[in-house]
């Protein structure tokens, strides 16, 4: 399936908040229209969309920089059209945005309850890189 790809506007939130629900990319103490708003917002971040035939959505990245590496987050494709080449494209899309902006290196988590993904990843040249992941959260 060839896309189109496009930045995110701000009327496609619904429809892309959706699409990452269908994916089970969304958890409990994420707000992803928040998340969305945020990334748009940013200097250093966007939401990047895959278009079909139809002009309907069907794939998303989120994508953004701390000036060093890149990240990828809410990579998705419609469920019913997984395998199609739509999680591909928008992964290089993603890749595509990092270079334009001189970043060198790109990375992304994968919950450890999402590793049917693993293999998708694999595939696309991504290499498990152990590392202890620390967090705190700053207002809760």
């Amino acid at each position: 399936m060839n896309l189109t790809i496009r930045n995110a506007l701000p009327d496609d939130e619904t429809v892309i908040v959706a699409l990452w629900r269908a994916c089970d990319l969304v958890v409990s103490y994420n707000d992803p229209g928040a998340d969305f708003r945020f990334a748009r917002g940013g200097a250093s971040s966007d939401v990047l969309v895959g278009i079909d035939a139809n002009g309907r959505i069907v794939g998303t990245v989120m994508v953004g920089h701390d000036g060093h590496r890149g990240w990828l987050y809410y990579v998705a494709a419609d469920p019913m059209a997984q395998g199609s080449g739509i999680g591909r494209q928008m992964v290089t899309a993603g890749e595509d945005w990092l270079r334009q902006r001189g970043i060198a290196k790109v990375q992304l988590m994968v919950r450890e309850t999402n590793t049917k993904v693993i293999g998708f990843y694999d595939h696309l040249g991504y290499e498990e890189t152990p590392r202890v992941i620390m967090a705190k959260w700053l207002d809760r």
